[in-house]
This record gives C-alpha cells, structure tokens and sequence, in this order.
C-alpha cells in the first residue's frame, strides 16, 4: 500500500528555505570566481583602441550595441564579435576607436557574417562567436588603418587578459585587466566590473596582443555586469577563422 506523507508548516517552511539557498548558492557559482582576483579598470580608450571598436545600427546617428576586433587575416578585412551581436550583418557599421561621437578611423560597412551552424540554427552558447569581413573603404583594408590583434585558438584559458568594451549607455570604451578562468567546458570567465549591455563581443586580449576569448557566451555574457564569460577558443573557431578569412 502506497504511503502520503504530510508536511507539517514548519517542514514546508524548511524545505522551502532549503531550496531557496540552493538556488542562491547555484546562482554564486555562476557569478562568483574560483578565485580572488584584483582586476585592473580604466576608463577611456586604451593603447590599442584603434583594434577595438563599437558595432553600430547604421551610422554614427544610430546606437551602438555590441563591441568588435580587429584581427589579423591574410585579407586584412576581418573583425571578431559575438554571434549574438549579428545575424546577416545588414545595416550594421564598425566604428574602431570610437569615443564621444567621433568614429577616428572611419565606419566600416560589414560585407558578410560568418558564423557557426551550432550558434545560428541551436543557439549554442559554446559557439556564441561570430567574425565578419568588412568592405574596404577609400581603397584601404581596416588593418591596414587600425592594426590588429592575432587570434589565438590554441591557448585555453587561465591568462591575464585585457577586456575592452563599449557599454550602450557610455560614450568611450571600458578597459579590465584580469585573470581569465575556466567555467565549464568550452566556457571561461573573467571578474571585471561595469561590463554591462554593449560589451557583448568585447576582445579578451594578452600582453602580446593574442585574442583568446570574446564576451559572449554563458546566457550572452553573463547574469551581471561584474562578471562576463567568452567560449574558449578551440580547432572549431579555428575553422570558423579560416574559412571567414578565406572567403
């Protein structure tokens, strides 16, 4: 014979509470680093703020709502974000080293959006990346204007990086220099504060100029603006890399 167990009040008010402080304590785990880290935050653009530009609706006129790089291709024409940033890339310009409404190294038109298939028909955050090659302008390629930084698909995670990124509601760009960690598979993250909307696609770069990581990722970057999460770079964003910088 099956038994019912009733829950007297205070048992219910028990296990209520317990379930509660699971979910917070899942909820730390996510937002709440392996490890102390004393990140390093500047405000205003970085010495190297040309690579690293805000992703715009049309020109100067519209908003900007994602960040993007430039790195480097035989091409010379290609720039990294989040796959969440773009979809076909119509209508969207790239202003590198953009600040207080002034594009100092032009707007750049996006030609075509490379992106993997598990990101554009499963919506996979381990694939949350994107790269596009933008139109030249005045007969010059954006890396011949801008410089660039070298993607790195062999470095894992566990560097100390700096992140740049355009938050929507400022006009400069914010700078972090951290410690990368790993997250799960295929996801690391990074404790920076203030990286909130906008920062989405935001370049995760070494002392030596090598792009492991771009924010995106874990539920588009993060729950908070002080913790901010990339996919780790593998052989498939290799691929993606080469078969962008190819054509």
């Amino acid at each position: 014979m099956a038994m019912r167990v009733r829950l007297g009040r205070r048992h219910l008010r028990a296990l209520l509470a317990m379930g509660a402080l699971f979910s917070c304590l899942a909820l730390a785990d996510r937002n709440e680093l392996p490890h102390a880290v004393t990140p390093t935050v500047r405000s205003g653009p970085p010495a190297e703020a040309a690579r690293v530009g805000a992703l715009f609706e049309g020109g100067l006129a519209g908003h900007h709502f994602c960040t993007a790089s430039v790195v480097h291709s035989k091409g010379r024409d290609l720039i990294v974000t989040a796959g969440h940033c773009l979809s076909d890339g119509k209508g969207i310009t790239f202003a590198p080293g953009y600040h207080d409404g002034k594009a100092p190294y032009g707007l750049w038109t996006i030609e075509r959006v490379y992106a993997e298939d598990h990101w554009t028909h499963g919506g996979d955050e381990d694939h949350d990346l994107a790269f596009a090659v933008l139109e030249t302008r005045k007969g010059r390629h954006v890396e011949d204007v801008t410089g660039a930084n070298t993607l790195d698909t062999t470095a894992g995670t566990e560097h100390r990086v700096t992140v740049t990124g355009y938050p929507a509601d400022e006009d400069a760009p914010r700078s972090c220099t951290s410690t990368a960690n790993r997250f799960r598979a295929g996801q690391q993250r990074i404790g920076c504060p203030g990286f909130s909307s906008g920062t989405s696609g935001s370049p995760w770069v070494t002392a030596d100029g090598h792009l492991i990581g771009v924010l995106g990722g874990y539920h588009d970057g993060g729950d908070t603006p002080d913790v901010s999460y990339s996919v780790i770079l593998d052989m498939e964003a290799a691929a993606l890399y080469a078969k962008a910088a190819h054509g």
